[in-house]
């Protein structure tokens, strides 16, 4: 999606610059922080109705595109897992105070990496249709060999898809290894909840209920929409999602 709302951008040495929209809020409150999914930006459906929201009810929300998405600077194909951890850990370290993730698909595996970097900040997870991991066990491990082949010769893998072709790097598959986290436990502890389609075929709901076992929170309430795909962005999804971070952004704020 194309929105003409004015954004701000944050200047790194010697890394591309990352653009962003930032509501200040109400002072003592959790900032709510937008995470979005690979090749998508902040100018999507479910972070313009959270954007909305946070205006309308003075909760401060951030949501900011990774190097090489929407309007930040780099390229695409330069980027991988690491990468973007790095651009949502810049991103978060130019605030202050509690913060509430909320990540959808891709974002799901960044807000888990931030809120183990940053255990003292991070207070709450709110998951999209989670794909922690996903380089591997959602692409690697479902190409054909000969698709394996041609991206380990090309460095690159052009997958279909109905958003349209994806350039897969073997930069992607290889670096992503490195941030692998559904093998062991995920130690966070504070509330959780995911939001899952249970018709999703990019990221299958039994691949994000992975998470059940593996985060450490007693907290974690897993929502399974019998109708929803992957985006999870009709109507009745967006309530979802908005009464959803506002439950969680008040049960923060409480125990503050």
């Amino acid at each position: 999606m194309t929105n003409e709302s004015p954004c701000c951008f944050l200047d790194r040495p010697g890394q591309p610059r990352l653009a962003y929209v930032k509501h200040a809020g109400e002072a003592g409150r959790a900032t709510l922080v937008w995470l979005g999914g690979f090749r998508s930006d902040m100018e999507g459906g479910k972070a313009l109705a959270l954007d909305a929201w946070a205006e309308e009810t003075g909760q401060p929300f951030l949501r900011f595109d990774y190097s090489g998405h929407g309007r930040s600077e780099g390229a695409f194909e330069d980027g991988g897992i690491g990468q973007w951890r790095e651009d949502a850990l810049a991103m978060i370290d130019s605030t202050e105070g509690p913060l509430v993730l909320c990540g959808s698909s891709m974002g799901g595996w960044i807000a888990l990496l931030v809120a183990l970097a940053r255990p003292k900040r991070v207070k709450a997870l709110l998951l999209i249709a989670p794909a922690p991991d996903f380089t591997e066990d959602l692409m690697w491990e479902g190409m054909p060999q000969h698709v394996r082949e041609a991206l380990m010769r090309d460095g690159v893998w052009m997958q279909p898809s109905e958003y349209g072709p994806s350039p897969i790097t073997r930069k992607l598959i290889e670096e992503g290894r490195n941030w692998l986290l559904l093998d062991g436990p995920i130690p966070f502890s504070g509330p959780v909840r995911i939001l899952q389609g249970w018709r999703d075929r990019d990221v299958p709901w039994t691949h994000a209920a992975r998470l059940l076992e593996r985060i450490d929170s007693d907290d974690l309430v897993f929502t399974l929409v019998k109708n929803g795909d992957h985006r999870l962005s009709e109507p009745e999804d967006l309530d979802r999602l908005r009464e959803t971070a506002e439950a969680l952004c008040a049960l923060v704020d409480k125990g503050s």
